[in-house]
């Protein structure tokens, strides 16, 4: 870990203002006895998961999730149209802004611009089924997904179209990140869900 003895280095400092960007998030959830900003928590959950499926991962690895979602409530994904087109359009939009707020933190903390472009490659998913740092990163966000959001998402939603976005969203996992889902404590009700999908996979 690079420190000096003017203080905290450069990774330490992106990662103090990637949190400070979170801790303005206005939406506060509870999780776990505490309250506290949405995007905080869902970085902080997402750096413990690649704790557990990747204890050696890089710093340019851990940059980028921690900072995957960087003000993502600026941009409701109300403000598109509904359906696939809509949804797809505002999640590229999303990691574009994502990428680019990420690089300028990481350009003022003393990165190189080639270290920038492989943080912001792994925020935009680039080389999804090809990349192993990028797995890693899609199988943290799933399980955060699954973590602090599945319970929610089900009360808003009917069980199929639930284990519908559940089975995509194991899909994308590998085998080791599918694991880790299944070791989460959810709600009898959200782990019928989450195997229903499961079961749907393996028939695919």
């Amino acid at each position: 870990m690079e420190t000096s003895d003017d203080g905290p280095g450069r990774f330490e400092r992106a990662i103090g203002a990637i949190d400070a960007v979170h801790a303005e998030d206005p939406i506060r959830v509870d999780h776990a006895g505490r309250s506290l900003p949405r995007e905080q928590l869902h970085a902080e959950r997402a750096s413990a998961w690649l704790r557990r499926l990747d204890p050696q991962a890089g710093e340019l690895l851990r940059l980028a999730v921690r900072a995957h979602h960087l003000r993502r409530w600026q941009l409701p994904r109300s403000e598109y149209p509904e359906g696939r087109a809509g949804y797809h359009a505002w999640r590229r939009e999303l990691q574009r802004r994502h990428a680019e707020e990420t690089g300028a933190i990481l350009e003022a903390c003393g990165f190189e611009s080639e270290e920038i472009e492989r943080v912001q490659a792994l925020i935009r998913k680039q080389g999804l089924g090809r990349d192993s740092e990028v797995q890693h990163l899609e199988d943290v966000l799933c399980l955060v997904f699954v973590e602090t959001q599945l319970e929610d998402f089900a009360r808003r939603h009917s069980e199929d179209k639930v284990v519908e976005i559940l089975a995509k969203s194991l899909r994308k996992m590998s085998p080791e990140g599918r694991a880790a889902a299944g070791s989460i404590e959810l709600s009898s009700a959200a782990a019928g869900l989450l195997a229903r999908a499961a079961d749907r996979l393996g028939g695919d």
